[in-house]
């Protein structure tokens, strides 16, 4: 017999807006797992693999906004959410994760799919309760209802995160065959109020002053998902105080205008006097990490005589090693608060030192890659630029978001940018651009390298393969990052240890999983290829573009010559 608080755990999660729910097959977890697929307002899909299928739900929570639902058998399984998990914390993701678990008598007692689950996550989530193992008693009772409403409240509040529950279940796990599984309509649901944080009214005049005390005001977005009241707020900001914004492509912000998207460009080849004309007096920040390192590096040298970073609640990292003040509140709320300052007015001629080498940089990028030789970087130009409108793009990590923050999309492109930046991992590249897919109507791009798409292959071993979805695979055969960098490339281990040469291609993954397959090794086959791949009609595809890694470290080093010349 399934107890009654088990089968109630997902009637909590539909009352407080949980939408799908990803499950990985086990005996342990069964209780759980019918509990949600009976449920009739939930979407629950089954993913074998638990690090796919934690990816997966991840990509769900970003498109969506709502926890997303994971639920796996105890033991080892439970360990293979980690990536997703420490992925999902540092992205600052919602995700509930209920692991089932031996009761705890059996732990350390040699039985079978037997670890120590409890908090088993570490310093990577947000907070770990462990359920009732009776709940024979009222007060248990009470006390799992009350745990799963403050696990989801938890996973949603700012910054939001991973929540995990780790479910000691004692047999038996199934119902009879005459068995009804009903969902308790009185189950306890405890609401909560989201906290707008906003600024009063004193520190507002307070930080107004302070404001126009500077006339060289540099904004910095980090990492975020699109958000149009942001857009509308900052340019309204940048407007009235000519202020300068610059955004890395994951950012969001090109759907913008007036925003430097070419700093790892510009920022590479800048002299000292340059240095000093971008160097701003008052640095803004907001949002998550940054992917430039030019601009890091920058900012670090030639430091603003104050930083501010905008964030409601939190830890505040201190990137650029010149932080002097936390300002919590949310980001659009500070921009629209600070519009009423018509005494600021950015330095003219700081402003314009951003926008000529902006300008500069992206008719340089535009020469360039219409014209050099085939790569990765004039590959990934092509296809950033055939990018469907109202569209989503995942980029893989490695050298993909790299390149893709070299090129850039153009001002006020309709399209959602997302990757894992939180950890920086290639293990869930594509799961989580499948979670995305699978829970958004628009076509859904991935970019990635062939290392970080055979690493997760099993973000495509399920049945729910979306019509949407289109892989762009880089495959060169080998991990080709290292032969760019400083370090591996002057190794005598480079070929054999760094970079892993595999000999792989991507059309038996087609066919396995049932994707429309196409490969191409030129620019011109490419361009030929790329409209009929983007058509909404086409369905589920992999676009396999062959490269050689040492023509592209090659290529690499001629586009950096010609940049150097170029600036």
């Amino acid at each position: 017999m399934i107890l009654q608080p088990v089968v109630n755990i997902a009637e909590i999660c539909a009352r407080k807006g949980v939408e799908n729910v990803v499950l990985s097959p086990g005996s342990r977890c069964a209780p759980l797992t019918i509990a949600f697929a009976r449920h009739p307002k939930l979407k629950v899909r089954t993913v074998s693999d638990e690090r796919a299928a934690a990816f997966i739900a991840l990509g769900m929570a970003l498109t969506t906004g709502k926890p997303t639902v994971i639920v796996c058998t105890s033991g080892t399984a439970a360990l293979n959410y980690a990536p997703a998990v420490a992925e999902a914390f540092f992205q600052q993701v919602p995700l509930l994760v209920l692991t089932a678990d031996r009761p705890p008598e059996w732990i350390d007692q040699l039985d079978g799919q037997t670890i120590r689950q409890q908090e088993v996550y570490g310093r990577h989530i947000k907070n770990s309760y462990s359920f009732p193992v009776d709940l024979s008693h009222k007060d248990a009772v009470w006390h799992s209802e009350r745990m799963v409403s403050e696990a989801l409240n938890e996973a949603g509040a700012f910054p939001a995160g991973p929540v995990h529950i780790n479910i000691p279940l004692r047999e038996p796990f199934y119902p009879t065959a005459d068995e009804t599984i009903k969902f308790d309509a009185k189950v306890k649901v405890i609401e909560e109020e989201p906290n707008l944080f906003e600024l009063g009214r004193n520190k507002i005049t307070k930080l107004q002053e302070e404001l126009s005390s500077y006339k060289r005001i540099l904004v910095v977005a980090g990492h975020d998902i699109p958000k149009e009241q942001l857009l509308q707020s900052l340019g309204s900001f940048t407007k009235a105080t000519g202020s300068v914004v610059v955004g890395d492509i994951i950012s969001n912000l090109h759907q913008g205008q007036e925003v430097i998207r070419h700093q790892d460009v510009f920022m590479a080849s800048t002299d000292e006097q340059q240095k000093q004309a971008l160097q701003p007096d008052l640095l803004l920040t907001f949002g998550k990490s940054i992917i430039s390192k030019s601009l890091k590096l920058y900012l670090r040298q030639c430091k603003p005589k104050a930083h501010w970073h905008l964030q409601p609640a939190g830890q505040v990292a201190d990137t650029f090693q010149a932080l002097t003040k936390i300002v919590r509140c949310e980001p659009v709320s500070f921009f629209q608060k600070m519009v009423e300052v018509a005494t600021v007015r950015t330095d003219i001629a700081f402003k314009q030192a951003w926008a000529s080498l902006e300008n500069k940089a992206a008719g340089f990028l535009t020469d360039y890659t219409s014209q050099a030789a085939y790569s990765e970087l004039t590959v990934v130009a092509r296809v950033l630029q055939q990018l469907p409108q109202e569209s989503s793009l995942h980029l893989a990590n490695s050298m993909t978001v790299r390149y893709a923050n070299i090129i850039g999309l153009a001002a006020g492109r309709k399209i959602q940018v997302f990757a894992n930046r939180g950890t920086s991992g290639i293990d869930g590249s594509t799961s989580t651009a499948v979670g995305c897919a699978l829970t958004s109507s628009g076509i859904t791009t991935i970019i990635t390298g062939d290392l970080a798409f055979f690493y997760d292959r099993n973000a495509l071993w399920h049945n729910y393969i979306p019509s949407n979805l289109r892989i762009v695979l880089l495959n060169n055969h080998a991990g080709g990052i290292f032969r760019l960098i400083e370090g591996p490339k002057q190794q005598q281990e480079l070929e054999p240890f760094f970079e892993t040469h595999q000999a792989l291609n991507a059309k038996n993954t087609a066919k396995d999983f049932g994707l429309h397959y196409s490969s191409c090794n030129s620019l011109e086959a490419l361009i030929q290829v790329l409209p009929a791949f983007f058509s909404a009609d086409a369905g589920a595809s992999i676009l396999e573009v062959f490269t050689d890694s040492k023509a592209n470290a090659t290529a690499f080093t001629e586009y950096k010559q010609a940049l150097q010349k170029a600036f």
